[in-house]
């Protein structure tokens, strides 16, 4: 299935896009879709292992299960003061 991964911050900045789109088989969980983008988006290997996922609006883990109609979103690590 065709996934709409969201981008926000740094990771938006290193891809230059708001969103990507990776292919993943039916019932494929957050882990699956990370290794996709991996694969796909090298750019985003520094930002990944320390980001959160969201999984229509809701924080995720990596076992969580993906449906084709999923909203999905990295979320990188945010700093500020």
């Amino acid at each position: 299935m065709k996934l709409r991964v969201k981008l926000f911050a740094v990771a938006r900045e290193l891809v230059g896009r708001d969103a990507l789109e990776v292919e993943v088989p039916g019932g494929a969980t957050v882990a699956d879709v990370r290794a996709a983008v991996e694969k796909n988006f090298p750019a985003l290997g520094r930002v990944l292992p320390h980001a959160q996922w969201a999984v229509d609006a809701e924080y995720a883990d990596q076992h969580t299960v993906i449906r084709e109609q999923c909203d999905v979103a990295i979320i990188p690590p945010v700093s500020g003061g």
